[in-house]
């Protein structure tokens, strides 16, 4: 983490009032921040949670990361988005209230959510496990049609509150720091999935492209999993950070011999580049059978895949989107054993628009974290 920033320790805020008349408490509002417009930039807010049904867990919310998709969400550069919107799908607390049919969670558990809070349950992907790939469409943390509760639109972590079906809930470890375990939820959880697809083990090699939220957390599971960690990088600048993560080497990337003396070394690269870049000079680092996965989304196109590099030695190039619940628990419990968590740099409710900018510009390592304390409480929200 950081240092100079202090994080609150894990039981030091009190759980809400969860006293009432009523044998069946009824909802809450949270205090918020979010938009209201994709010019508006973050504001406070207040959102309404449901009370829990029979199968939901209340979390009284005390972290949320940053990710860069929330920055294109709130500002509306992935298509029409309905406002106002609270983001956040990197969220930890502590259970506050449970529904009566549940049983595996218990009030003041340490508890995350990440970037889906349900999917049809139905369909062969979900049946297998693999919530992120359910065919009928998994219902996002943030700025989804909450296929349970009417046409309501989902609303994130950037809150005091929210509640969750026990199904797509997280036990987190307690020895886990929750503000630096918060990125886990969708940092992690992207680049542990597809480093177990390929069954990465001690003595594999692996190349990571990029070295932000995404790549140092590559760096930090590839080593925990026993591999050799080779980072790209375009800056020089970052040749001290990557070591300081973890890495046996760091390649320039722009230098043609330090490229080439790669050649045939690598058995699976971690692409987490986001902005658009030529694939041909990586396919040539990896070995017979050798995997590059793109974590990274650009929103242009990306310059052409030439499929000789594949086919001669038959390499596979792949695609991979965070994880379902069951491995996501096992990367939370990996991470405890291994005492991996992020680097992170924890923000007050105030400073997310700059958090944004600053993102953005590149200038965080390597991921924000808001400490919801900071939000205020519903009473004093401008439209409470």
């Amino acid at each position: 983490m950081t240092p100079g920033r202090p994080v609150p320790p894990p039981l030091a805020r009190p759980l809400p009032d969860l006293t009432s008349d009523s044998p069946t408490p009824g909802p809450r509002i949270a205090a918020a921040y979010g938009a209201t417009a994709s010019d508006s930039g973050l504001v406070p807010l207040t959102v309404a949670r449901r009370a829990p049904k029979e199968d939901d867990v209340e979390i009284a919310i005390e972290f949320c990361g940053l990710c860069h998709s929330d920055v294109h969400a709130t500002r509306g550069e992935w298509g029409n988005q309905d406002y106002p919107l609270v983001p956040g799908h990197e969220i930890v607390g502590r259970v506050s209230r449970v529904g009566s049919a549940v049983e595996d969670f218990t009030v003041g558990e340490l508890v995350g959510v990440g970037c889906l809070v349900d999917s049809c349950r139905e369909c062969d992907s979900c049946l297998d496990g693999l919530e992120q790939y359910c065919e009928n469409g998994m219902t996002g943390t943030y700025g989804s049609k909450d296929r349970r509760n009417g046409d309501a639109t989902t609303q994130g972590g950037y809150a005091s509150l929210i509640v969750v079906d026990r199904r797509y809930v997280l036990h987190v470890p307690e020895s886990l720091d929750p503000a630096a375990a918060a990125p886990l939820l969708c940092a992690g959880i992207t680049t542990y999935s597809p480093l177990r697809h390929f069954d990465v083990e001690e003595g594999d090699v692996v190349g990571v492209v990029g070295l932000g939220g995404l790549g140092h957390m590559a760096v930090k599971l590839a080593k925990a999993m026993g591999a050799d960690v080779k980072v790209f990088t375009t800056s020089g600048s970052k040749i001290a950070a990557a070591r300081e993560l973890g890495a046996d080497e760091v390649i320039l990337s722009r230098d043609e011999a330090a490229m080439n003396a790669a050649n045939r070394s690598i058995d699976v690269i971690i692409d987490t580049v986001a902005a658009p870049h030529d694939l041909n000079p990586y396919f040539r680092t990896l070995r017979v059978d050798g995997a590059l996965f793109q974590l990274g989304l650009p929103s242009e196109d990306m310059p052409p895949v030439n499929p000789g590099a594949l086919i001669r030695r038959r390499i596979a190039y792949a695609g991979s989107m965070i994880g379902g619940i069951a491995e996501t628990q096992e990367m939370l419990d990996f991470c405890a054993e291994h005492g991996v968590t992020s680097e992170v740099e924890v923000v007050r409710a105030d400073q997310l628009n700059e958090a944004y900018d600053r993102m953005v510009a590149g200038e965080v390592k390597y991921r924000f974290v808001l400490d919801t304390s900071t939000l205020g409480t519903p009473s004093e929200r401008a439209d409470a």
